[in-house]
């Protein structure tokens, strides 16, 4: 019998040109969410405010997916941390506060519209000192806590007046003037100092996650069925929080953690 041919098991070498395509889901899943917000400011100028709302809240959940899929793929990239801020600034910044613009400031005039800008230019500047601060840390293990609100939590807390009137149709409407004051509240919660909570830090006991998956279904079944009523109660829920926090910041005689 002839001898057989050597088989080759050597792995090709990759082109520097060429790149895994699973590599670049984590920025696939940024664009897919500047699209959600760009079409909820569509919808938001065609009078469409619950699909606006609804894209918004799309595009917070992929925020969410973008950065743990590049962690998991290990194809976390400059590029893909410039294009996310972009998106979260365009997704938390530009998009909720022209979707609030539309609601209830087409009849104020300009005085709306600076509450807009301030907003947006609050949560531009949150960014921007989020960003650096990364890029001046050394660690990689999640803190204990942000300074100042996020921005997704920003857009959500924002929303606020819009998840209150359709939660209650039954109540007076609120005053534009007042929401105003409310979105010139937020954009200064996103730039202060104050320690807010990061769910990356958080962690549970193990005989205590199947109750974590039950209130996780719980919250889902609220959020279909009653989704303002829901998200009302988040906002409020959270503002709270940023009330405690406050509380505790000022009896350790302003010192943060």
């Amino acid at each position: 019998m002839g001898e057989r041919p050597d088989i080759d098991v050597t792995p090709p070498v990759r082109s520097r040109r060429e790149l895994p395509i699973v590599q670049l889901l984590p920025n696939l899943v940024t664009v897919a969410a500047i699209c959600a917000g760009l079409t909820a400011i569509r919808y938001a100028a065609s009078g469409n405010f619950t699909v606006a709302v609804q894209l918004v809240l799309l595009a917070a959940v992929l925020d969410g997916l973008d950065g743990s899929l590049a962690r998991l793929l290990k194809s976390a990239s400059a590029l893909g941390a410039e294009l996310d801020s972009l998106a979260d600034f365009l997704n938390f910044g530009i998009t909720p506060a022209l979707l609030m613009y539309f609601w209830a400031f087409k009849d104020m005039g300009n005085l709306g519209w600076i509450a807009v800008v301030i907003y947006a230019l609050c949560c531009v500047l949150r960014l921007a000192r989020f960003n650096v601060g990364t890029k001046a840390s050394d660690s990689d293990k999640p803190a204990s806590h942000f300074e100042g609100v996020p921005s997704p939590a920003g857009a959500l807390l924002v929303l606020l007046p819009f998840f209150a009137e359709h939660a209650m149709p039954g109540l007076p409407d609120i005053p534009d003037a007042l929401i105003g004051i409310y979105m010139l509240g937020i954009g200064l919660l996103m730039i202060g100092r104050l320690p807010t909570f990061s769910l990356k830090s958080l962690t549970i006991k193990r005989e205590n996650v199947r109750y974590l998956y039950v209130g996780f279904v719980g919250f889902l079944a609220a959020l279909i069925s009653y989704p303002w009523a829901t998200l009302m109660v988040m906002d409020l829920l959270y503002l709270a929080s940023l009330l405690w926090a406050w509380r505790k910041l000022a009896r350790n005689g302003g010192a943060t953690a």
